[in-house]
């Protein structure tokens, strides 16, 4: 299902090199310090299929249960996807790698038992466009597993990253510091489940950064 945000010329402007490099090499700091365990508690209790946007390096690949018949993995950057498939080619579930983005994802209506978002909804372009798709493609009852850094709850470090987010978006990926994802999330028509808000440091010198984990469902 190719459109306006799957084209050739969308993918090449989600295109991020060095951000992309430099997260592959961080990523695994960030898996041992507990973002494997997350990304494990999110994907507990899925089962059939399962669409995971922004996909990264397939850091989950290895972590979905066994009740999952099928993983449609989307990952815009070239560089990601590269390593992605080769997660996918070892995977315990099929797992098929594809470029597209959130915004735009090429699936039939109704056709995903759960969709999966693992730090991926800080970055995309269009976070309501990216939520209305995951929306669409799920089931009526389908369940959407969320694992999210979010804006602080302290007002001097929310307004912090408020400061500092038109600068970090454009080394990072189009990272943004400070987005209320569990609002737009409800906002979007999902219903929560279950969340739990958390800090949690991505690398060793870091300060904890908020973090939400949870499910919800397609109201």
């Amino acid at each position: 299902m190719d459109g306006p945000g799957n084209g050739s010329d969308a993918l090449k402007r989600l295109q991020h090199p060095r951000f992309a490099r430099a997260y592959a090499r961080a990523v695994g700091q960030m898996n041992r310090r507990g973002a494997t365990e997350n990304r494990r508690r999110v994907l507990a209790g899925l089962h059939g299929t399962v669409i995971e946007v922004g996909a990264g390096d397939g850091s989950a690949f290895a972590l979905y249960p066994s009740a999952v018949t099928r993983v449609l993995a989307l990952e815009p950057d070239d560089y990601l996807r590269s390593l992605a498939l080769d997660r996918a080619a070892t995977a315990a579930v099929p797992v098929t790698v594809l470029p597209a983005a959130a915004e735009r994802i090429p699936a039939d209506d109704g056709s995903a038992d759960a969709v999966v978002a693992s730090l991926v909804l800080c970055s995309v372009a269009d976070q309501a466009a990216a939520l209305a798709e995951i929306r669409r493609v799920l089931r009526p009852g389908g369940t959407l597993a969320y694992y999210e850094h979010v804006r602080s709850e302290r007002p001097v470090l929310a307004a912090v990253e408020d400061l500092l987010t038109p600068a970090w978006r454009r080394i990072a990926g189009g990272c943004h510091l400070n987005r209320d994802t569990l609002g737009s999330i409800i906002e979007a028509g999902f219903t929560i489940q279950d969340n739990q808000r958390f800090g949690f440091s991505v690398q060793a010198l870091t300060p904890p950064v908020a973090h939400i984990l949870g499910h919800a469902t397609r109201s």
